[in-house]
């Protein structure tokens, strides 16, 4: 039986790890090649951090922005969303996952969305994600 929770080393919260997720100046290098993906209502912005060598392979954090979300009860019912979304999706690709990656979501929608809406969004990012690492392997695989 397959266990569906979110544990504390699934979460992204280091400081430096989120600072580098974010930069895209001096600091950023080839090595940490920052990618994204826009599946409505989420955006995606992921990196494979091979600094990290313990915890889950996927860690990741949502953002929902006071800008498009006004209400505090809203933006909380939105991360739920999310939050669930990913935590029964993510089981289909963390097996196939082999590095650790960083992920980001953050909502930009301007007015909230149903749950198979996020489900839908959810299930795409963590496809493409797959998909990018399935072709990095192969070309890795090529050499």
């Amino acid at each position: 039986m397959k266990k569906f929770g979110l544990n504390k080393s699934d979460k992204l919260c280091s400081p430096t790890a989120i600072d580098k997720l974010f930069s895209r100046g001096a600091d950023a290098t080839s090595a940490d090649e920052i990618q994204s993906v826009m599946a409505y209502p989420l955006r995606a912005v992921w990196r494979i951090n091979r600094d990290r060598n313990d915890g889950s392979p996927v860690q990741f954090l949502i953002s929902i922005p006071k800008k498009r979300i006004r209400h505090a009860v809203d933006r909380v019912k939105m991360r739920r969303r999310v939050r669930e979304a990913y935590r029964l999706s993510r089981h289909d690709y963390e097996t196939v996952i082999e590095n650790n990656i960083d992920l980001a979501m953050i909502y930009v929608a301007d007015s909230l969305k149903d749950y198979r809406t996020i489900e839908k969004a959810v299930c795409k990012i963590l496809h493409k994600i797959y998909d990018e690492k399935d072709t990095e392997q192969s070309s890795v695989d090529s050499d």
